[in-house]
């Protein structure tokens, strides 16, 4: 960094837009455009881009805040398309067409960047010509304002301190997380620009570019701030929409990433980063399984497969239990929030995710035409709650559950106590994300019925 200041005067700085894609973000759309404007950067070389497709009061509070920010003199477009198409790739695509810029900041409605961002971002580019991306780690709003909202952090804390740093400094590949970015333009155009073919725009986006030569950078030593989604039913559409996107991209781009010059550890990284939501699939097939396992075939205690079943699974479970220890002694060193208490939970709900992660699976092995749920965000208004569409998928998580339950008692009956412990587990995680749904539609249902508030349902059908 001292040795850009050195070599670079702030009249040299290259113009950057900052791009904010937003639909129907009433809540936070505010907020975000002030911390835009906020950024500490040559107002002539600094274009904050609104890439507006909501339909509702949103837009309203685009143009007001917009005509604010325009009289204190910062450089505000709010872009607005006939139709949607492409959804977020789109938007993004569409507003880089109308500016001639060689750098793109991305920011989702629901962070809020601090003022230095691109003081810490845009020098790593101008440095590194071989650089197409640069990635922030994610921090938190909301980290404590429930136990799901503290379940999440410690998730996201595990990829974002442990899984990009590993990818970024292994030369393997890494992919955009969506937001809290900085792209350079040849690079987007050198890939292809963005697609819409799949849900995850961002891996699809990263996996071309760095096939083209391009290398990703991760600031892992710098977060942007985050809204966490409060809803277990909003947490379970995201999880679907990144699941199925994941499988997409693998279907899509893994036959040519096997095909590219990358090295063979990043092309093994890259099919496990890929398909890794398939392992929810393989959990599901095992907990289906166990009772017909046991109840129609001679169980014998072979204790080579006994030992050989209990290896995988103990590894499986403690792999990530192992990621989230180090994560959080990591980022919360000097700290004493480092709830490593916590991380069983963590655990138990990511067992309980699986039927909704191996549905958006089926479907992306399908090609199943399915609905775009957007994640709520609840921001800091009170006016206006955005509620993800009621989920019923909890009365199957339940009925998982009470399977599980019943798979134990017969494991127990038969003196198999080797194999308890993990239905256990199981039959709790399933248990616990059933709960929290149902807990939550009814919540949903009480905002619906109130009168004080506008129940918005964002659903928008998507390939």
């Amino acid at each position: 960094m001292r040795r850009f200041h050195a070599e670079y005067d702030e009249q040299d700085w290259p113009l950057v837009v900052t791009q904010l894609p937003v639909y129907n973000e009433y809540n936070v759309v505010e907020r975000a455009m002030r911390a835009l404007a906020a950024i500490e950067y040559p107002r002539d070389r600094h274009i904050i881009q609104v890439l507006d497709d909501s339909t509702d009061e949103t837009r309203d509070i685009i143009d007001q805040t917009a005509d604010e920010l325009r009289e204190q003199g910062h450089r505000v477009e709010v872009v607005r398309r006939e139709q949607r198409v492409g959804f977020k790739a789109g938007a993004l695509d569409f507003g880089m067409q109308q500016v001639k810029a060689d750098y793109f900041a991305i920011f989702d409605a629901d962070f809020v960047p601090q003022p230095d961002f691109l003081r810490r971002t845009e020098p790593l580019l101008m440095m590194n010509p071989d650089v197409g991306l640069v990635q922030a780690r994610w921090g938190h709003l909301n980290p404590g304002e429930n136990m799901l909202t503290r379940l999440q952090a410690i998730s996201l804390d595990g990829h974002f301190a442990v899984e990009q740093p590993a990818r970024a400094w292994s030369g393997c590949f890494m992919n955009f997380n969506g937001t809290a970015g900085v792209w350079r333009r040849q690079a987007i155009e050198e890939a292809g620009g963005w697609e819409h073919d799949t849900l995850t725009e961002d891996m699809d986006l990263s996996y071309r570019s760095q096939m083209a030569g391009w290398k990703p950078y991760f600031l892992h030593d710098y977060a942007v701030p985050a809204e966490i989604p409060a809803d277990m039913n909003a947490f379970k559409s995201q999880q679907f929409r990144w699941a199925k996107g994941s499988i997409q991209t693998a279907i899509k781009l893994l036959p040519s990433v096997m095909r590219s010059k990358a090295s063979r550890l990043a092309k093994v990284q890259a099919a496990f980063h890929m398909t890794h939501y398939l392992t929810h699939v393989l959990l599901l097939m095992m907990i289906i399984l166990a009772l017909p396992v046991l109840l129609f075939t001679p169980f014998r205690d072979e204790p080579v497969l006994l030992w050989l079943f209990i290896s995988i699974v103990v590894t499986g479970t403690m792999t990530p239990v192992s990621l989230y220890i180090v994560s959080q002694r990591t980022l919360y060193i000097k700290e004493e929030r480092a709830p490593q208490r916590m991380i069983p939970l963590v655990t138990l709900v990511g067992i309980g995710m699986a039927l909704e992660v191996a549905r958006a699976v089926c479907d992306a092995v399908r090609g199943r035409v399915t609905e775009f749920v957007r994640t709520p965000k609840q921001g800091d208004r009170t006016l206006c709650h955005y509620v993800a569409d009621r989920n019923y998928g909890a009365w199957a998580e339940l009925g998982i559950g009470l399977y599980c339950y019943i798979s134990l008692f017969f494991y127990l009956h038969a003196a198999k106590a080797i194999v308890t412990p993990f239905l256990c587990l199981y039959a709790t995680g399933f248990t616990l994300v059933g709960i929290l749904s149902l807990r939550d539609t009814r919540a949903t249902r009480k905002v619906a019925q109130s009168p004080l508030h506008a129940l918005k349902e964002d659903v928008t059908p998507v390939a």
